[in-house]
């Protein structure tokens, strides 16, 4: 059986998108549900669009993903380098098996001729092809000019494809291409199809948008007399919208941003595998195990699949709440506030514990928990916007935090016996939950959102809830 060698290859020309991202977790998962190999290659042949720096954002995404690279840049392996631009010989000397199969011929024209080629097809109401005015004694090719692929075969092209299924092309989709430009490097059209046949890719993973191409891939395969690899075209990730291919005006950010927000990469990976695939079952949680486990190239749909950033949001929630408290703790490094940095590890762990069912994203704790770490500025709009406290005068409110404070001076601040006082002040001030603890909840916190009230008040402690309350007293006052 044929080893499965899988690989993701970019060009660094900015930053990794998240349907780049998706390209390179398929076909990690289909190599490692095998026991194969997963290798990364860079195509950085179009130097025009290069972004210093590009590269190592590249890496440092799949590293943060743990998607690790079992041969390629930065690894090295059998089948070095795998950087295109340090691999100009090689495809040189595949180029001129061609051009001795007289397959391939120097292209000798300017820009305006084609031009001129271009106007007369639209004159005689047909498709411009590049074949049909080929010259007829190109010059040798000696690097300078661009080197062209000769189509010979002109026929109908039909293939199968493991997500679209089998596909067909005619004549018409066949055109002599450029190999080789003018500065020496190839084009894509012609580096991948080498290096997948030197790195023995077995399977190539990429966007639908190159299904269109793919007749002119394959008389290429033929005429080099190399077996194609198994195809894996992935339909688009479509805006929230679903009618136009995600971008960046659709909101859509790079994969380094989402994990400086507070991301998972967990979460993340979860999300995109899920971006257009299922195994049948209503699961929604995968580890990478049973990623890897489950995944099944015939179950990813063939309609472009919409980016819903909500979804994304509730299943890191999910996945912040599946991690150990210390666990947790650790991946919140650089997302404390300040004043929170000031607190010792034990206040901020608690203060963590009590919040981690309520964390969206690692950053929300940079606004969420505030005032554990800082006296909250008294708005006195939180009671009076609160439907269930703004029926009451406020001299009633006094006196309801009046009874509480007295009562909370004497006893323990553990969670258990406070709720045991707060559900005995329920009785004596003959007052619903819903009001008595809301407004206990914003005198304490002056924040819309807070957890459990007696959990919060063993974390503050009894000195910052006794003060806060008189706070609230005299600004009601």
């Amino acid at each position: 059986m044929k080893e499965i060698r899988t690989r993701f290859a970019p060009s660094p020309t900015g930053y990794i998108h998240i349907g780049n991202v998706r390209s390179a977790i398929y076909p990690y998962l289909i190599a490692k549900q095998a026991g194969g190999v997963f290798y990364l290659r860079i195509e950085d042949t179009d130097q025009a669009r290069y972004v210093e720096g590009a590269e190592d954002l590249i890496m440092d995404t799949l590293k943060w993903l743990g998607l690790k690279w079992d041969e390629g840049v930065d690894v090295g392996g059998p089948y070095a380098p795998y950087r295109q631009t340090e691999r100009k010989e090689i495809y040189h000397a595949w180029a001129q098996k061609l051009v001795d199969k007289g397959l391939a011929y120097a292209d000798p024209y300017t820009a305006e001729e084609v031009e001129v080629f271009r106007e007369k097809s639209m004159a005689e109401k047909k498709a411009f092809l590049y074949r049909d005015y080929r010259p007829e004694n190109p010059p040798k090719w000696d690097g300078t000019q661009p080197l062209r692929f000769k189509v010979t075969n002109i026929k109908r092209w039909n293939w199968h494809d493991e997500v679209m299924g089998d596909l067909t092309a005619g004549p018409e989709a066949l055109d002599d291409f450029i190999l080789i430009k003018s500065d020496g490097l190839p084009t894509y059209n012609f580096a991948h199809i080498v290096d997948d046949a030197e790195m023995r890719s077995s399977h190539i993973t990429r966007g639908v948008e190159y299904v269109s191409s793919t007749p002119k891939y394959l008389s290429l395969y033929e005429a080099l007399e190399i077996e194609p690899p198994i195809l894996v075209s992935l339909p688009h990730i479509m805006a929230p919208s679903g009618n136009k291919k995600l971008g960046k005006r659709d909101g859509a950010k790079s994969a380094t941003e989402y994990r400086d927000e507070g991301y998972l990469p967990e979460a993340m990976l979860n999300f995109l595998v899920m971006l257009g695939w299922n195994d049948g079952t209503e699961q929604e949680i995968f580890t990478m195990e049973e990623l890897v486990e489950r995944f099944d190239v015939s179950r990813v749909q063939r309609s472009g699949a919409k980016f819903d950033e909500q979804r994304l949001i509730w299943m890191n929630g999910q996945w912040i709440r599946r991690l150990s408290l210390d666990e947790l703790y650790e991946r919140c490094e650089g997302f404390w506030s300040e004043a929170a940095m000031v607190a010792d590890e034990e206040y901020r762990k608690k203060v963590l514990r009590l919040v981690q069912d309520r964390l969206k994203t690692l950053g929300d704790l940079r606004t969420m928990v505030d005032y554990f770490f800082v006296e909250p500025e008294v708005n006195l709009e939180l009671i009076d916007g609160d439907k269930r406290l703004k029926k009451y005068e406020r001299t009633h409110l006094v006196k309801m935090l009046e009874v509480v404070r007295s009562r909370l001076e004497s006893v323990e601040f553990e969670a258990d016996k406070l709720q045991e006082v707060l559900n005995e002040l329920l009785v004596e001030l003959d007052e619903k939950p819903a009001n008595l603890f809301s407004l206990v909840r914003v005198s304490l916190s002056w924040a819309p959102f807070s957890p459990a009230l007696n959990e919060m008040m063993e974390v503050l402690g009894r000195e910052k809830v006794l003060e806060r309350i008189d706070r609230t007293i005299e600004a009601l006052e």
